[in-house]
């Protein structure tokens, strides 16, 4: 009689999966065309000199003399969101994501492959800049106050460009330890494709892993305003020591990684969040993949991802975020969509290990299988790309119908190659304030997406709502190229 009630608590739940997906009229969806505009929106957040392969023909070159007040080389990396800041933080987080979706799905990819590979790189490149003096670590480039009080394009900047670095005395273990695990992964997803430079980001990795290590503290403190309130660490520095060591365990083999994990998850005093603030969530589900080859080694990983996907699934009794009527997962603060991307990424990714390994979870009395996890994602990715009441995406220049009046300085700014004049700090203050659509097309941005009523303002004022950043966009990279082999099969 158990084993009934299980079939039928079972079903119900993809019942539910199914009617959130259909309360909405649906649309057919290409992935393959998002994914390839996922990776596109990379190009139009390079900072640097552009590269002859450059798709996004509007950017052109930007922060040439970055780190050149202090004899440095900081020329590179990427804009966050919409503004002319690199802060490194976000921006190490966006790698690792990066990298973490070419190693489980690249070979999904098909021809965005080489794409990603190189969005990886272009981040990469700039952190072997940003570590290459031991024991500092650049962890900002340009002051974001002055920043925010221009509307400028990025080729026209002539707001301070400080260089914000941590340093033995001045430590930023958080900053650091993300940068680890950015080298780290991106090593592995590299490996196969340059194994020299794989090598490096692996040796680079260690060695930054140590100074964040060896030198505790948040960079909160250290850097002061240049990184609060925009991007201050809330949850401590202890989850990116654990997530760096753990990326450093899979890159070396080293045991030595390994235990520092074991005995440091007495530290990580969440298990239902993540992204480029908080990685506890994401600790459990990458080192679920290898704890879960062995049934018998008792370990806190797979409860933890398991509670975290229970703390999700709809039908669960364990269930803690909400959704807006047409579907779209909530948690409370601002730009949602962050969530909904890096969470329907964990979501895809621990179905792959569950389906590896013939595995299935119990949130209560309803029995989870890989698939529940798949169809969960879906009906996430599907209303990102239109099947929602508004019939919308929120990923610009995919579908009929996106966001037009997006928060970006570059996308709303006239290109040089339209307006070639010096644009000054408040000379963009017309196109903003202007109800016309942006000038320029940023190709595959993911916006903040929807309030959770499902409403959404088209305005650029409305940040929350209208600012893409490079860590909404990462997590789907991977997601998408699951579903473009999905959909093809």
């Amino acid at each position: 009689m158990r084993g009934n009630r299980v079939e039928i608590l079972s079903k119900m739940f993809v019942l539910v999966t199914m009617m959130m997906a259909t309360m909405v009229k649906p649309i057919s969806l290409n992935y393959s065309d998002a994914l390839t505009k996922s990776i596109l929106f990379f190009e139009g957040q390079r900072s640097g000199p552009l590269p002859p392969s450059q798709r996004m023909k509007w950017r052109k070159d930007s922060g040439l003399s970055d780190g050149y007040d202090i004899d440095m080389d900081m020329i590179g990396g990427y804009y966050d969101a919409g503004d002319n800041v690199k802060f490194h933080f976000p921006m190490a987080f966006t790698t690792t994501i990066l990298a973490w979706s070419v190693i489980e799905f690249g070979d999904l990819m098909g021809p965005d492959l080489q794409h990603a590979i190189e969005a990886i790189r272009w981040g990469t490149d700039y952190f072997l800049k940003a570590t290459k003096i031991s024991n500092i670590v650049v962890a900002q480039v340009g002051d974001p106050i002055s920043d925010h009080n221009c509307w400028e394009r990025p080729e026209d900047m002539d707001t301070s460009r400080q260089i914000y670095f941590v340093s033995r005395d001045r430590p930023g273990s958080e900053v650091s330890a993300e940068i680890a695990a950015a080298l780290a992964s991106s090593s592995i997803a590299l490996n196969k494709i340059n194994y020299l430079y794989s090598r490096v980001l692996l040796d680079r990795a260690k060695m930054v892993f140590d100074f964040a290590n060896n030198y505790r503290g948040s960079y909160n403190d250290s850097i002061g305003d240049g990184a609060c309130p925009f991007y201050c660490d809330i949850d401590g520095y202890m989850d990116e020591l654990v997530w760096a060591a753990a990326w450093l365990y899979k890159a070396s083999n080293d045991q030595s990684y390994w235990n520092f994990v074991k005995s440091n998850m007495q530290f990580i005093r969440t298990i239902d969040d993540f992204g480029w603030d908080s990685k506890d969530a994401g600790i459990n589900v990458l080192v679920s993949q290898w704890v879960m080859k062995d049934p018998s080694n008792q370990n806190p990983f797979i409860p933890n991802a398991e509670n975290f996907i229970c703390n999700l699934l709809p039908n669960s009794p364990n269930k803690t975020v909400t959704y807006s009527k047409g579907g779209l997962l909530f948690i409370p603060g601002p730009s949602n969509m962050q969530h909904v991307a890096s969470y329907s990424f964990l979501l895809i990714v621990y179905a792959s290990y569950m389906e590896a390994n013939h595995k299935i979870l119990n949130c209560g009395n309803v029995v989870v299988k890989a698939y529940d996890l798949v169809n969960l994602t879906k009906t996430q990715v599907d209303y990102v790309l239109g099947n929602n009441p508004l019939g919308m995406s929120y990923m610009v220049g995919y579908g009929k119908k996106y966001p037009q009046k997006i928060h970006h300085r570059g996308s709303i700014n006239p290109s040089i190659d339209v307006y070639p004049k010096h644009i000054g700090c408040r000379d963009g203050d017309k196109y903003f304030q202007s109800q016309a659509p942006n000038i320029n097309v940023l190709t595959g941005a993911i916006v903040g997406g929807p309030a959770d009523d499902d409403s959404f303002q088209d305005s650029r004022l409305n940040v929350s709502q209208s600012e893409p950043t490079t860590y909404i966009n990462a997590p789907f990279v991977g997601v998408l190229a699951y579903f473009k082999e999905l959909n093809s099969t």
